[in-house]
């Protein structure tokens, strides 16, 4: 359902996308960059997560400078078992997002691990619990990853959007460790949203202190709300994966990821019978936008191979949980 927003609402929903200040009271300088009050603005942030435009306001985690990898796997899975196979899937804990594609490879999923070894063997074990084959498409080179919508104008926000993320194991000490892992939650919207943290040896000033440093560090991209894109009238949703020869993949992603429909974009390993290795997620308010884009890259980059996944149903989207043992 498309929500019918209030222009303070939309601001909101835009400037929530970009991060929170790391203070005490970041909603009230919020609300002084948007003309209005920090009462205000609390009441309507709370009406948004109501009303499902705003999924949460969290951390988002660098899972990489955590020592972390992830792929994306794809699989067939025929409609009798599907069922069976997507809860499978949706139990690990490790998986983040889980979607029904129209397409032969018809089930997606992006799972973390702590090696490409240990995501193997879970897809391994995974296949023989269930009897159906995953195939593993890792990341070669990322053009693209961070989305913001834009709920004022309906397309993508800023075109160069160029978040460079380090890909370097950060050591945690246990006092980074202990408020990471609660910022991993939903945040409570009130006046002092990181109050919460306070307390067990902490004051205030220490705990925006440890926050900055895990942002300086980049494990922590920003604190920032996630979107329900839908009800912002993003109502198409497809993933385009085409083939590219390996010698000019790299430029092409570049250009593919300046599109503004584009929301992620990747060079990807293929495997046997799936050829395309640059992959795209474009989000828009009609097909009709979306193939526009497709027609105008393939012809700039005389692509021949490609294939449309429309999203039919999203089956799983939330975080990896990022644990630390005590």
């Amino acid at each position: 359902m498309i929500l019918h927003l209030t222009k303070l609402q939309r601001q909101l929903c835009n400037e929530l996308q970009k991060g929170l200040l790391v203070c005490s009271r970041p909603f009230a300088g919020l609300a002084k960059s948007l003309g209005s009050d920090e009462d205000a603005v609390l009441q309507q942030i709370a009406q948004l997560k109501r009303d499902g435009a705003i999924r949460r306001i969290s951390a988002l985690i660098n899972y990489r400078a955590l020592g972390k990898t992830s792929t994306l796997a794809a699989a067939h899975v025929p409609q009798e078992s599907l069922q069976e196979v997507v809860e499978a899937v949706n139990a690990l804990e490790s998986v983040s997002h889980n979607y029904l594609r129209e397409h032969h490879y018809n089930l997606w999923f992006t799972l973390q691990g702590r090696s490409s070894e240990g995501i193997r063997l879970t897809l391994s074990n995974l296949s023989g619990r269930v009897g159906i084959d995953f195939h593993s498409l890792p990341v070669r080179h990322v053009f693209k990853l961070d989305v913001r919508f834009d709920a004022e104008d309906q397309s993508q926000l800023a075109e160069d959007i160029a978040e460079v993320l380090t890909s370097e194991t950060v050591e945690l000490g246990e006092s980074e460790k202990r408020i990471l892992s609660k910022l991993q939650d939903d945040l409570e919207v009130t006046a002092k949203p990181f109050e919460f943290l306070c307390g067990e040896g902490f004051g205030a000033e220490e705990v925006l202190r440890i926050i900055q440093e895990l942002v300086d560090k980049g494990v922590i991209r920003r604190i920032a709300a996630v979107v329900n894109y839908r009800t912002l009238g993003f109502v198409h949703n497809v993933m385009f994966a085409s083939e590219v020869p390996e010698s000019r993949v790299v430029e092409a992603g570049e250009r593919l990821a300046r599109f503004r429909i584009v929301s992620h974009c990747y060079e990807r390993k293929t495997f046997e019978g799936w050829p395309y290795n640059l992959f795209a997620m474009m989000h828009a308010k009609s097909m009709g936008d979306i193939q526009r884009v497709i027609d105008k890259f393939i012809e700039a980059e005389n692509i021949d191979a490609f294939e449309l996944l429309p999203t039919v149903d999203e089956l799983k989207k939330r975080p990896v949980k990022h644990r630390f043992a005590q």
